[in-house]
């Protein structure tokens, strides 16, 4: 089992996230309180699991003290079997890590950390309205390998508007320089509600191009390959197979539970979602109620999602399991679909593997789509 704590709190709002979260500090004792209160309230969910991966999400989770950070993981010891060895990440801002901070995070166990740098470009930092800059960025990567966190991943994020792709390829380098054993790489997405969204609906910003961003895509996935690092997931790369244990469970259906405001759990047949609303999950834990929606996933379904995820990794998607999932339907109605893209060079199968080729990896979503069964 793997258990994911969503902190929804960050100091500023960048142009480009959509993800649930308050730029108001006034409510953080009550939500730790609320989430404290959520863990002990689902400690039977999925009863008798050892707890593999610890991630704290968000939000940004280097905002905590080292009393609140303790005080949750604290309370996952006592609810749940936490394996000794479990990876324990946390997602964090440059600008929040100084020395004393990255030393309490190590000495409560956090085993891994996510860095989002996005990049050390300092423009595309402003731009972004990133809280961090670019000296900041380097610096935090340094004093956490210094503080013995040397199990580390960065965020970059690739496709920011620019002349040429110049800037991607200083931002990679400066990553390997680094010496991390981990990237996670994501394409400039516009979301409607965010400030890029209305910039791009009021004309003063124009949408990515198609092709800029998979040109990005293969000077990103090339020069990392060159350099030691297996992509092991379309935006992950990680050198000497230092993969995200937490993140692989979700790409390959393994049971998860979510605490906080906008988080989800799985269990396989059903999934559940809080509310994406800070003073209503306050509100609902305070009565003793579950803030969540429950979902009964049909067997389109669960077809459906683990194409979406799986597809997206090394492992690909067992062609056995579609068939158990779909009743034994997927071929017998897909056997066209998969025909013509391994005709087209997108999908391949070995050893009852089903995945996505180079060129595929361009196209993962369309491809995964294209393959879906009908509710």
């Amino acid at each position: 089992m793997h258990l994911y704590l969503h902190i929804p709190f960050c100091r500023q709002a960048c142009h480009y996230c959509d993800f649930h979260f308050s730029t108001s500090l006034s409510s953080k004792k009550e939500m730790l309180r609320a989430m404290v209160r959520e863990i002990e309230m689902q400690a039977g969910y999925l009863a008798g699991s050892e707890i593999r991966t610890v991630y704290f999400g968000g939000g940004t989770p280097s905002l905590l003290t080292k009393t609140e950070l303790g005080g949750l993981l604290d309370t996952i010891r006592h609810h749940f079997q936490l394996l000794p060895n479990a990876e324990i990440t946390l997602e964090a801002n440059p600008d929040d890590l100084d020395r004393q901070v990255l030393t309490d995070f190590y000495e409560l166990g956090v085993n891994r950390l996510s860095i989002g740098i996005q990049s050390f470009h300092e423009p595309h930092l402003r731009f972004m309205n990133r809280a961090h800059n670019a000296i900041e960025a380097e610096a935090s990567v340094k004093a956490a390998q210094d503080a013995g966190i040397t199990n580390l991943t960065i965020d970059l994020i690739y496709a920011i508007p620019a002349p040429d792709h110049g800037i991607l390829r200083s931002d990679i380098q400066k990553a390997l320089t680094l010496g991390v054993p981990h990237i996670s790489a994501y394409c400039l997405t516009i979301e409607p509600k965010t400030a890029f969204g209305k910039w791009v609906k009021n004309r003063k910003m124009d949408p990515i191009e198609d092709e800029y961003a998979a040109e990005q895509f293969e000077i990103l996935v090339g020069t990392l390959q060159e350099n030691g690092f297996e992509q092991y997931e379309i935006s992950n790369f990680a050198r000497d197979q230092k993969y995200s244990l937490h993140n692989s469970a979700y790409w390959q259906r393994r049971p998860y539970l979510g605490i906080g405001p906008s988080a989800h759990s799985y269990n396989g047949p059903s999934r559940q979602y809080n509310v994406a609303h800070n003073a209503n999950y306050i509100k609902s834990i305070g009565q003793g109620k579950l803030p969540c929606t429950l979902e009964n996933l049909s067997v389109a379904d669960q077809v459906n999602e683990y194409l979406l995820t799986g597809l997206r990794t090394k492992w690909g998607c067992r062609l056995d399991l579609l068939q158990e999932l779909s009743g034994g339907l997927f071929l017998a109605q897909m056997g066209h679909e998969l025909f013509r893209l391994h005709e087209v060079g997108w999908l391949h199968t070995r050893d009852g593997l089903l995945c996505l080729t180079e060129q595929g990896k361009l196209f993962a979503d369309r491809v995964a789509s294209e393959l879906f069964l009908e509710a």
